[in-house]
């Protein structure tokens, strides 16, 4: 398995001496994903180093330990660090998926349950806000569609990490597993008679894709304009500035009606259209692939109820992977990385697996 870090290393110097390079810097797109994949391989790199200087230390202290017990003793301790850092190599070295390193757009809906669901669907946007405010990363909401009491419709967020971030710790690399259906139980603020609701919101998880990442042609696009509208139906603009856009190829759809202008809002409706289409085009490579490979890419299936938040016990329990809590109010108010840890580690358990059967 360790084969492939000499490869490996020679990427990371090479991409050492490009980045060196002032013209390089030039792109600020091509300039990010170099230091995107020089982390990645910097984090590989040492760890492999340090793992082969601690082999060479446990070696000589177990050489010496007969003559002094006290080596024997530190052969033991570098046994154990050694352990640990081929298992940090071993799990960087897992493949991982290739928009792991993008920002996020999420899309948060109502589903049954009507206006609580919609009061549901705006919890799980402060939920997301203050788990990304806490990680230092920016959300900025592209559209979203305000229910009667407040809630949200329908509501879409880009959340962006600043500078370059640790292998696995983008923003989508950890938010992808909040794809899914929420279900919540709770009293209803409506329910005059106090008794426990069920009513769930939909999440869809998209890497935010680059101008490269997808090629759109003009022509393949139709584009609708349309008089915004806020809660109730009422009109909120006198102005046609709301826009749609149909990619008519592949019948994928994306609107926004946020901002005042129509150019802005079709500016952000094809950034809407652009991460649909980068995750269409994963979707259909995945199902192209091997049974392995699918394995690899997508092991918490992220299309069915993926978890359960009771209020009245204060519970959160995620269906794929077991975790349960008794801390509901904390994680809505975001903290709500020991829940993703359990699905990156059900995640990697199934990728190791894999790769070593």
């Amino acid at each position: 398995m360790f084969e492939a870090v000499e490869g490996m290393r020679a990427e990371h110097a090479d991409l050492e001496q490009r980045l060196a390079l002032p013209e390089t810097h030039s792109d600020q797109r091509l300039a990010k994903q170099l230091n995107q994949r020089y982390a990645e391989l910097t984090a590989v790199v040492t760890t492999w180093e340090e793992w082969i200087r601690l082999g060479e230390d446990l070696e000589a202290a177990r050489e010496l330990s007969g003559d002094d017990e006290a080596f024997a003793r530190e052969a033991d301790e570098l046994a154990v660090r050694r352990e640990r850092a081929e298992e940090r190599l071993r799990r960087l070295l897992v493949p991982r998926d290739a928009a792991d390193g993008k920002d996020a757009l999420l899309e948060i809906k109502s589903g049954e349950g009507g206006e609580e669901s919609a009061l549901f669907a705006g919890d799980l946007l402060r939920m997301y806000s203050r788990y990304a405010e806490a990680r230092g990363w920016s959300v900025e909401v592209i559209d979203a569609t305000e229910s009667d009491l407040g809630g949200y419709k329908s509501v879409t967020a880009a959340v962006k990490a600043r500078g370059t971030v640790e292998p696995g710790q983008a923003p989508y690399a950890l938010l992808k597993f909040e794809g899914g259906v929420h279900r919540v139980q709770r009293v209803p603020v409506t329910e005059s008679q106090g008794r426990v609701h069920t009513s769930a919101a939909g999440v869809l998880v998209m890497p935010e894709a680059e101008q490269v990442d997808v090629t759109v042609d003009d022509n393949d696009l139709r584009i609708d304009v349309y008089r915004s509208s806020g809660p109730g139906g009422q009109s909120v603009n006198t102005t046609d500035s709301a826009v749609r856009i149909t990619h008519l190829p592949t019948g994928i759809v994306a609107s926004c009606q946020n901002e005042k202008s129509q150019l802005q809002n079709k500016e952000s409706a094809m950034r809407i259209l652009r991460a649909r289409l980068l995750a269409a085009a994963q979707e259909a490579a995945d199902a192209e692939a091997s049974e392995a490979r699918r394995s690899q890419v997508r092991t918490v299936d992220r299309s069915e109820r993926i978890r359960t938040y009771n209020f009245p016990e204060n519970r959160i329990s995620d269906h794929r992977t077991g975790y349960k809590s008794y801390n509901l109010d904390q994680v809505l108010d975001g903290d709500l990385q020991p829940v993703l840890d359990s699905c990156v580690e059900a995640d990697l358990a199934v990728r190791l697996a894999a790769l070593e059967s």
